[in-house]
């Protein structure tokens, strides 16, 4: 391991950052160089150039990556691998699939016979353990934390290494989405992969469009992006320009195709004229935040056969989470200042609130839409300097059918991450050695 240069000292010489220190400890007073920015900056710069477009990531992008690891006690990351898992099976159950598709829209129950590509199951750790807060479907900045890992400068403790190896994250990337064809167009050939999202190159996390992009071309697929109105369909294909396209790396935020500019891909989905991945059933399973209060329910999750070892891991990880309802309304009200309001299918904390922040006409507007509440859990903390107030963390586990690939920090200050916190932004996650190199 890499010790940091003599320029930048570490408190390890005050005996506060060391192989005996703890978790805590490593997180409110290690300041080694975690991060080489320029390096990452200048990786990713050349990537982005290589495609013909500017690099200038350190000024348009600022805090999209913080400069120091977060640190994380091992049975904390094998409590959530547990519960990566325990989702896998419950998600899986005749039961549970009934219950989720009672509140899902149409599209929802046609199955096009895959996973539904990679999830995002996003944590606040507590001393008692890690609590779920939510499931994303298409959850950003795995090519990403890709980048950061190769950047990641070893720290000063001993036992302390990053969790994950940055080739066998893009391997197992690109296997998960080989096996969402497979399963979806079985043994027919992959050619053209297209990414696809509103307005992409206005996209905050373009960059990691064309890392997805550069990873399909460098394993012998044509792969482009686009935004919706550029597909058409013909001759019982969907096609881009001349060709056509077999695979979309769906990063739309319409989660069910609802929108009037997304009824070609809609069609051309439910036609089986492409393979679509992320896909509408895999949102409804997993990622409708009503599927929070069925997965921390004891008495559902009894109901559905569940083994006991799932049940005890949903029920302890996720928070009570519960349906507003105008039978419950006033109670959600006077009882505000625990929960946070989330929308049932929003994504990136849009139109979120904590309970002692909502006001009386933000919560006559939320009546509109159908919305969950959450205990609020506080999120842990990390300091990224001695004089400065410490900056919140979640963690994030990129899964894929009851696997974790990635492990990925945020940090940020105020209610929601946003990557505009200085000192903020996707953080390497690290953890003791006998832990690397496995998640059980």
């Amino acid at each position: 391991m890499r010790e940091p240069p003599e320029s930048d000292p570490c408190p390890a010489s005050l005996g506060t950052c060391g192989p005996t220190s703890s978790i805590a400890e490593l997180n409110r007073d290690c300041f080694c160089v975690g991060v080489e920015q320029t390096a990452l900056h200048a990786a990713l710069a050349e990537t982005l150039q290589l495609q013909g477009l500017s690099g200038a990531l350190a000024e348009s992008h600022p805090h999209l990556f913080a400069k120091l690891p977060v640190f994380v006690a091992r049975h904390h990351i094998r409590d959530i691998a547990g519960v990566v898992s325990a989702i896998a099976e419950v998600s899986a159950l005749p039961a549970y699939r009934s219950a989720a598709s009672s509140w899902a829209p149409d599209i929802a129950h046609f199955d096009p016979g895959s996973p539904g590509g990679l999830l995002g199951l996003d944590f606040h750790l507590t001393p008692d353990g890690p609590r779920l807060i939510e499931i994303n479907t298409n959850p950003g900045g795995i090519l990403l934390n890709v980048l950061l890992g190769r950047a990641q400068q070893a720290c000063t403790p001993a036992l302390m290494a990053p969790l994950s190896d940055p080739e066998q994250i893009e391997e197992a990337v690109l296997a998960s989405m080989l096996s969402e064809w497979r399963q979806q167009r079985g043994s027919e050939p992959l050619e053209r992969i297209v990414i696809v999202d509103e307005s992409p190159t206005e996209q905050y996390l373009y960059p990691e469009f064309v890392l997805f992009q550069r990873l399909f071309q460098q394993h012998g697929y044509r792969a482009e992006i686009c935004g919706p109105e550029a597909l058409r369909r013909q001759d019982k294909r969907l096609w881009l320009d001349a060709c056509p396209v077999d695979l979309i790396y769906n990063r739309l935020t319409d989660f069910s195709l609802q929108r009037a500019g997304h009824a070609v891909l809609r069609a051309a989905y439910l036609s089986r004229e492409v393979a679509l991945t992320p896909h509408p059933r895999a949102h409804a399973l997993y990622a409708d935040k009503r599927n929070l209060s069925l997965l921390g329910s004891p008495e559902f999750l009894h109901s559905t056969g569940a083994t006991q070892r799932s049940i005890d891991l949903l029920t302890t990880a996720v928070p009570p989470t519960g349906i507003l309802t105008a039978d419950n309304r006033d109670l959600m009200w006077a009882n505000r200042r625990h929960l946070f309001f989330k929308p049932a299918a929003g994504f990136g904390s849009k139109a979120s609130y904590r309970g002692d922040k909502l006001t009386r006409g933000v919560w006559s507007e939320m009546a509109k839409n159908t919305y969950v509440a959450q205990q609020i859990v506080a999120p842990s903390e990390r300091h990224v300097a001695a004089d400065s107030h410490p900056l919140k963390v979640d963690i994030r586990c990129y899964a894929y059918a009851g696997m974790p690939i990635c492990f990925a920090a945020r940090l940020y200050q105020g209610q929601t991450t946003n990557f505009r916190t200085p000192g903020g932004g996707f953080a390497p996650v690290m953890t003791s050695m006998e832990s690397a190199a496995g998640f059980s």
